[in-house]
């Protein structure tokens, strides 16, 4: 952008809202449509329709829309009138080709932008616009105050609206907005403001300039790929597109990170329904692709536990592949190698003043136990177990209290489940082995009827427990029977 860019303000704009039936673009459709188009500040059309999603509106959207399947049943499909919506998108055609790109207005615009190129897309339509957000204007704008949603910049400006969550009143509102600050704040700063906006997370010169409009603000996993199609990198987001264009920020500091970003010719991602499929699809992908820049995921293998001795009094690092599901239960911890499984039970043996030689984790010079007492029961640091002055029973019940907080998980279902992530993914996992994604009917049953060797994914057991600890009540289906329970 040049010096004289800066200061334009747009003239030409379309304030755009859409009524969904969900947040994310890939799997939920258009209920509504509200434009209100806007040339050198005057308002010149205003145009909605209800629209008809071919599926269910969830009761939660009915009820915040107040758009009801009722109401969408006799609506058009989009199909039926994409062309006249993309003619309200864009300028009439007696225009010049440089007239022909009015400015997308949206609050939160992307994620009304990338809605309606889902749609188009469907019908093999490219749709593309300069987006200004509104969100993110009056962020910059007035970054003195923490909230800029929509209700928040209208009661900041004494904005009124008589249809709120329905799309024209809510695209009126946008526009009422932008004449607010076109009165309000000086034109070069308004005008600056939205030329920042306007060209923020742009790509460098060497990928497709059209992948910021691909990239979809949903959930999902990415890979960057180099010229050659090598693997650089597997990652994944709650927002792939602010991710992925994260990584090409001019402020990384970081010698590897732009070393990465330099190398980048592709990209390609999949869409998720939430968090725990794209973390459940990125570890899968790791281990499978081995991508250049991610870190080295041990084995299965390589991963030890700590397991309670059969007979005696103790624990011993043994590895995860050699136990089943029914062993694992009982013992403590993941760790990615003896030594750092020896460090840690060291460490917590120390800070419970529990005896390194009963644990098998102090020798003599020569490598076998010394006799007689322990270096930290000379020190006071030891209660006597191996000298008799501690019961092993009790020391051995000291050592099962220290470790309880590393003790593992047992599996919480009945069996093989699908895990209920949205209104259209089904996670299918068996004794925290990850299976795989179902979106459809005959992708579950056959993933239900797979047959598949109990065993313990140490990344899938970490994901999972921090996933089930913060949502203990999603929604799950038995795959030995068809009752959805929660």
């Amino acid at each position: 952008m040049d010096a004289a860019e800066a200061f334009l303000l747009p003239q030409d704009l379309v304030f755009v809202d859409l009524e969904t039936t969900g947040g994310n673009a890939a799997y939920h459709r258009i209920t509504e449509v509200g434009i209100v188009r806007m040339e050198s500040g005057e308002v010149v059309e205003e145009w909605s329709s209800l629209i008809n999603p071919e599926c269910r509106i969830p009761p939660y959207i009915e009820s915040f829309t107040g758009i009801t399947n009722e109401m969408v049943a006799g609506a058009p499909r989009f199909a039926e009138i994409a062309a006249l919506v993309l003619e309200k998108l864009q300028a009439p055609p007696a225009l010049s080709p440089a007239q022909r790109a009015p400015i997308f207005v949206a609050h939160n615009a992307r994620f009304d932008y990338a809605f309606l190129r889902t749609e188009f897309r469907r019908l093999d339509v490219n749709f593309s616009a300069r987006v200004l957000c509104t969100v993110k204007l009056s962020r910059r704008l007035f970054p003195e105050y923490p909230r800029h949603n929509l209700d928040a910049v209208m009661e900041r400006h004494q904005l009124t609206c008589t249809e709120r969550h329905r799309a024209l009143g809510d695209a009126r509102v946008l526009g009422d907005f932008w004449s607010k600050l076109r009165g309000e704040v000086p034109e070069e700063e308004l005008a600056a403001a939205a030329q920042i906006v306007l060209g923020a997370n742009k790509l460098p010169a060497y990928l497709p300039p059209e992948l910021a409009d691909e990239l979809p603000e949903g959930p999902g996993v990415y890979r960057f790929f180099d010229g050659d199609g090598a693997l650089l990198y597997i990652g994944r987001s709650a927002s792939l597109r602010t991710r992925v264009l994260g990584h090409f920020a001019a402020e990384h500091s970081d010698a590897k990170e732009q070393k990465k970003a330099q190398q980048v010719r592709r990209i390609d991602w999949v869409e998720t329904a939430g968090v725990l499929g794209a973390q459940l699809k990125e570890a899968e992908w790791i281990k499978a692709q081995k991508p250049l820049y991610n870190k080295r995921v041990k084995s299965q293998s390589d991963s030890f536990t700590l397991k309670p001795l059969e007979q005696g009094y103790g624990v011993q690092l043994v590895a995860i592949a050699d136990l089943d599901a029914a062993e694992l239960a009982g013992c403590f911890g993941v760790f990615h190698s003896q030594k750092d499984g020896r460090k840690a039970l060291t460490d917590i043996a120390r800070a419970h003043s529990l005896c390194l030689k009963i644990l098998a984790l102090e020798h003599s010079d020569f490598g076998e136990q010394s006799a007689g007492s322990c270096a930290a029961y000379q020190l006071g640091k030891c209660k006597g177990a191996c000298v008799g002055k501690e019961p092993l029973m009790l020391h051995n019940a000291r050592l099962q209290m220290a470790l309880s907080s590393l003790k593992l998980k047992p599996w919480p279902f009945p069996g093989r489940v699908a895990l209920q992530e949205g209104r259209f993914e089904y996670h299918v996992l068996d004794h925290w082995m990850y299976l795989g994604t179902a979106r459809f009917e005959e992708e579950l049953a056959e993933l239900a009827s797979t047959q598949w060797h109990a065993g313990f994914d140490v990344d899938v057991y970490r994901i999972l427990v921090r996933f089930l600890a913060k949502n203990p009540k999603i929604e799950w289906h038995d795959l030995r029977d068809s009752t959805i329970r929660s």
